[in-house]
């Protein structure tokens, strides 16, 4: 059996993630199995108070026995992370950021040994784990990875989005938009869509300003943005703009397009979730491996109370299990 499972990082550990994964696991029974890295005492504590019943296969991250991983909705396949926060010595986020870092390393260091389908996050308190060193975890793995060129794709079946930027604050987003970023994410993206669903992809590109104008010497549409899209038509990518968001999202112009790339985080990601909710997945590329996160946060104070929408993490999953 040619089993490649699935990496899940529960992330942070007083978040909504293990209850989203309880709803998940009870739905279906998916082809490849699911190895989680997160705490056991836990993962426990939740089901006893939510209310769900699943045995816990532990398993060695120093030496994976294949044979020993469950393909099963009873069952959960277990890295069992220590989360330890009743030291004197130390406050809880130390405790907490180190404990999250235990468990990006391991499932990192599983995808470099083992043939996986993919790696799945859950969501992180930016504060508690990156300290503000990185704008968010699509940084911190491009990092890690030394890789230059990467895009973070939201992704629907129907209409996905790209940023430019990703985690910069609105003020900077005009100083780190260039020409070579432009194209290199529309090249890196066009070839996604073209090797995973065969497929030529429409893709729109917004302004930055205003009705794409600005008065100000430095226009970034006439500088950066038309140019980049000039370049790419001539290399046959099949790319349209710049477009003023204010129309672009409207339901008769978005029928002729697959993917919309934005010049800055709020600018795409606002109108996407508000038309497709949770149906939307965060998928990184450029990385070695396919890195995919659920497109919601932490959201802690909805912890413990079995409110939260999985479907989102549902289909994570789904789009990894082949």
């Amino acid at each position: 059996m040619n089993i490649k499972p699935i990496i899940i990082v529960s992330g942070e550990p007083y978040g909504v993630f293990n209850e989203i994964f309880f709803k998940v696991k009870k739905k279906k029974l998916f082809k490849q199995p699911i190895i989680l890295i997160g705490s056991k005492k836990i993962l426990n504590e939740q089901m006893k108070n939510l209310n769900y019943k699943f045995k816990i296969n532990l398993l060695n991250h120093k030496n994976i026995d294949f044979n020993k991983i469950k393909k099963n909705n009873q069952i959960i396949n277990l890295i069992d992370i220590k989360l330890n926060l009743f030291s004197k010595s130390k406050n809880k986020i130390v405790f907490i950021r180190s404990y999250i870092q235990n468990c990006f390393e391991i499932g990192l260091n599983i995808l470099s040994q083992y043939k996986c389908s993919g790696f799945i996050n859950g969501p992180i308190n930016k504060k508690t784990f990156l300290n503000y060193k990185y704008p968010g975890i699509t940084e911190y793995l491009a990092e890690k990875f030394k890789v230059k060129n990467f895009a973070m794709l939201i992704y629907s079946k129907n209409l996905s989005v790209c940023p430019i930027t990703t985690h910069l604050p609105l003020k900077n987003v005009h100083k780190s938009i260039t020409k070579k970023d432009i194209v290199e994410k529309i090249k890196l993206i066009h070839s996604f869509y073209k090797k995973k669903f065969k497929k030529n992809p429409q893709i729109a590109v917004t302004g930055l300003n205003p009705h794409c104008e600005s008065p100000s010497k430095i226009n970034e549409e006439k500088k950066f943005i038309f140019p980049a899209i000039k370049f790419l038509k001539k290399i046959k990518i099949s790319v349209k703009g710049p477009f003023s968001t204010d129309t672009l999202f409207m339901k008769e112009q978005l029928k002729k397009f697959d993917i919309v790339i934005g010049m800055y985080h709020d600018q795409v990601l606002t109108p996407i979730k508000a038309l497709y909710g949770f149906n939307a997945i965060n998928i990184t590329l450029g990385l070695p491996f396919l890195r995919i996160s659920p497109d919601h946060g932490p959201n802690e104070k909805m912890f413990g109370k079995n409110l939260s929408n999985s479907n989102s993490l549902f289909q994570a999953i789904k789009f990894l299990d082949n």
